[in-house]
């Protein structure tokens, strides 16, 4: 496709700890995947909680320009410290007035502008601002700058984020849902163009339970007893989403699934 008339975004899913840092630099480093623009969930980078300054420069590094999040988003408390300042990081959009950071931005490259609106559910989450309303209020304004937007709706139910998907079809370029950790083979472009996705997955160890060590959450889940979750051990993958959009319009014209494991790549058979 003509690069003038159509812009690729590849969207990492949450990236937990170290091991998904690792494993996001390793595809990036390796595989080489085409896009003009990266984006990741961020909120579990920290150890599988939170996000730190560190965190956010060893992915720039990589290549990741820009960054969702969701209920983990300020686990640690020196995030309140350094969102305000840093660019292109973003916090749920319906979060309580005066909650510092961000919900949405506009990012620029290769001449065409960019909308990343950040939303999270309600359904078994917290009773926040409905995330469609949100949306709305945000889009009304976003639409002024640029027709291409994409949505990551970090939520819980399947059927909020379906239901998320059809609201903005033809509205938005994509709506990618995250959270669950566990990448959905419902990949598709809606009737009215928009590029959707219930879950892009995670990028981190995937021989754990979405990625945290089992032991613990067997002790949490089995015998009900409290107990400290850590990131799991052992080979680590990346899943997300490739899409591509034309420019001048904002609709998708396509978006596949994006999968690398680590210990299977060196052999060619991922």
């Amino acid at each position: 496709m003509d690069s003038q008339r159509s812009i690729t975004i590849l969207f990492l899913g949450d990236v937990i700890g170290k091991p998904g840092r690792a494993v996001i630099k390793r595809y990036l480093n390796e595989a080489k995947p085409s896009a003009d623009l990266i984006i990741a969930n961020a909120e579990n980078a920290a150890h599988g909680f939170g996000i730190t300054q560190g965190n956010l420069a060893e992915l720039r590094e990589a290549g990741v320009i820009a960054f969702t999040g969701g209920n983990h988003t300020f686990d640690r408390k020196e995030t309140l410290e350094f969102i305000d300042s840093e660019v292109n990081v973003l916090r749920p959009a319906n979060y309580p007035e005066g909650t510092p950071g961000i919900g949405h931005c506009l990012v620029e490259i290769s001449g065409a502008k960019i909308g990343i609106i950040n939303v999270m559910g309600r359904v078994f989450m917290e009773p926040l601002r409905s995330p469609f309303m949100v949306a709305d209020e945000i889009l009304q304004k976003m639409k002024e700058e640029t027709n291409i937007v994409l949505l990551d709706i970090h939520a819980e139910a399947t059927a909020e984020k379906i239901a998320m998907g059809y609201y903005l079809d033809g509205r938005v370029s994509a709506v990618v849902g995250s959270h669950t950790h566990v990448q959905t083979a419902d990949e598709r472009v809606l009737p009215n163009g928009t590029a959707y996705i219930t879950d892009v997955g995670c990028c981190g160890p995937y021989n754990g339970v979405i990625g945290m060590e089992r032991e613990a959450v067997f002790r949490r889940m089995v015998k009900q007893l409290p107990t400290r979750l850590e990131v799991a051990q052992g080979p680590a993958m990346v899943n997300g989403v490739s899409i591509e959009i034309e420019t001048e319009s904002g609709r998708a014209l396509s978006i596949k699934r994006v999968q690398f494991h680590e210990d299977t790549y060196s052999h060619g058979q991922r």
